[in-house]
């Protein structure tokens, strides 16, 4: 069964969204993201995908108290990212409850970094974020394009003993047109030994079957939910 995590992106310590990552393009939706959590944990949800936007706009953590705030008055297995740089930002996150780091730009710039990091913590708590514009990377909250294509990208990790990765279409992020189908599905058949979580786009729950059936182990929801697109009651046959 597909795992369900709901985002929380956080601003100036709100729950936001934005459109493809454009910060002139903000919806705040709660000024309270502990209470939000809450609520995804009361529905049955077990995970949580939470983004420090502050950081990863200034390259330094901002938002870790509602990481803290959120690890403690919940059970959530919360994998947090935006802003980690230097060894003392990873111990900060996991001492402040996160059991994952996220990766972005990092891992495509100081790729030695994850690897080093991996071999103290473990590849279970460390998770890969492709940010991917016509198949190529981008990176520096999605400012800057590269010439490294998502399966070079991939395979560099892959052969470092890496296996979860999330991977987000920016084309489709934010913007509730569906997911990038046909990219997930190129990755999973080349990558069998691949966890791979989708990112962007999801709009309805026939969406959620469809990433199911190809083969990804997890989906990151966000607008979609609230939005109300799609309801926690909705995703309720994927919680148990």
């Amino acid at each position: 069964m597909i795992e369900i995590i709901p985002a929380i992106d956080i601003i100036d310590g709100k729950c936001v969204r934005l459109s493809q990552g454009d910060f002139s393009r903000k919806t705040i939706y709660n000024e309270n993201p502990v209470e939000v959590a809450k609520e995804f944990e009361t529905a049955g949800i077990k995970r949580l995908h939470l983004v420090d936007l502050d950081g990863a706009k200034k390259g330094k953590i901002t938002n870790i108290d509602i990481l803290e705030k959120i690890a403690s008055q919940t059970q959530l297995t919360i994998d947090f990212g935006g802003g980690i740089k230097t060894d003392e930002d990873v111990a900060s996150v996991y001492d402040a409850g996160a059991k994952i780091i996220t990766l972005g730009s990092l891992a495509f710039y100081k790729p030695e970094k994850a690897y080093e990091w991996q071999s103290i913590y473990g590849a279970e708590k460390i998770l890969i974020g492709a940010d991917v514009k016509d198949k190529m990377i981008s990176v520096n909250g999605w400012k800057d394009e590269t010439e490294v294509t998502i399966m070079d990208f991939i395979i560099q990790y892959i052969t470092k003993g890496f296996y979860n990765f999330f991977c987000t279409d920016i084309a489709k992020d934010g913007l509730l047109q569906g997911p990038s189908i046909e990219l997930y599905s190129e990755i999973i058949q080349s990558f069998s030994n691949v966890n791979l979580i989708a990112s962007g786009g999801v709009s309805k729950i026939e969406d959620i079957d469809e990433l199911q059936r190809i083969g990804c182990t997890a989906v990151i929801i966000g607008k979609a939910l609230y939005e109300g697109n799609i309801t926690l009651k909705d995703l309720e046959k994927y919680l148990n």
